[in-house]
């Protein structure tokens, strides 16, 4: 399975984080075992999951599962969990009896909660133990169901949340974010450092300290997500304009440059 071109979410369930988490955490997700079980059946499958600079914590529910990152095989057991940042394409192979656990987050998030970079995860993937109490994993993964271990997280992340002072830059990075959604993802770096009253220059220092890329390679990103997952929802009325693009051949060549696939071999 493919990010963005196969519906990957019908394998999972998924919360959105409570207020005060909103605007750190993208959403919590666990593997929805009767879809994926009907889905999935007898066979192995992988999920490729393209780059989006979101530090992502898998817990482990269930059985050993191999990761491809950064021209690497790691091997990931069923008592391990794990943080990474997603920068890179991501392959995860998986058993019919996957079952994983998902905290997603926004970029800057991670450092507005646990006060570490999350440029300091590049391209690693790093055991959960070394952030969060091996008590805490164990109360998570051993609660009777999803709806308390969203509550047992979120009580963790603001709790976690209170020992760090706000920082200005990771402020700013969001706000950056927010207004070029908000404009029709048209603005450039220059402008958006124009909008916030910034120089470019400290906008590319900020978003490379913050996110652990320059604006203008995230916003590309950004821009090659959401606009691919919504052609694919909505072909008939989607207008590239409004993600930005000059025409349709802009978009196109898009899709190649970030996915590697052509629109039109889209299943």
């Amino acid at each position: 399975m493919i990010e963005i071109f196969d519906n990957i979410r019908k394998l999972y369930r998924f919360s959105l984080p409570t207020e005060t988490l909103a605007p750190f955490i993208d959403f919590f997700s666990e593997t929805d075992l009767l879809s994926a079980g009907s889905f999935i059946q007898e066979k192995k499958f992988t999920v490729k999951l393209f780059p989006s600079f979101t530090p992502t914590i898998w817990m482990n529910l269930g059985s050993p599962y191999r990761l491809h990152l950064a021209s690497r095989a790691h091997e990931i057991d069923e008592r391990t969990d794990i943080l990474v940042l997603r920068s890179q394409t991501i392959e995860r192979e998986n058993a019919p009896t996957d079952n994983i656990f998902t905290v997603k987050f926004l970029p800057g998030g991670f450092e507005a909660i646990f006060g570490i970079s999350q440029t300091k995860i590049a391209d690693q993937v790093i055991s959960l133990d070394e952030l969060v109490p091996p008590h805490k994993i164990n109360q998570v993964k051993m609660a009777p169901d999803f709806e308390t271990r969203i509550k047992l997280w979120e009580d963790y992340l603001i709790e976690r949340k209170s020992q760090n002072a706000a920082r200005h830059y990771l402020t700013t990075v969001q706000r950056s974010i927010d207004t070029f959604l908000d404009t029709g993802m048209k603005l450039s770096a220059a402008q958006l450092a124009n909008e916030l009253y910034l120089t470019e220059k400290s906008l590319n220092r900020y978003f490379n300290k913050v996110v652990g890329t320059g604006p203008k390679n995230y916003f590309n990103i950004l821009r090659a997500r959401t606009s691919i997952t919504d052609f694919l929802s909505k072909r008939d009325s989607f207008l590239p304009d409004s993600y930005g693009y000059y025409d349709m051949s802009h978009f196109y060549r898009d899709v190649i440059k970030f996915t590697g696939t052509r629109i039109s071999e889209s299943r």
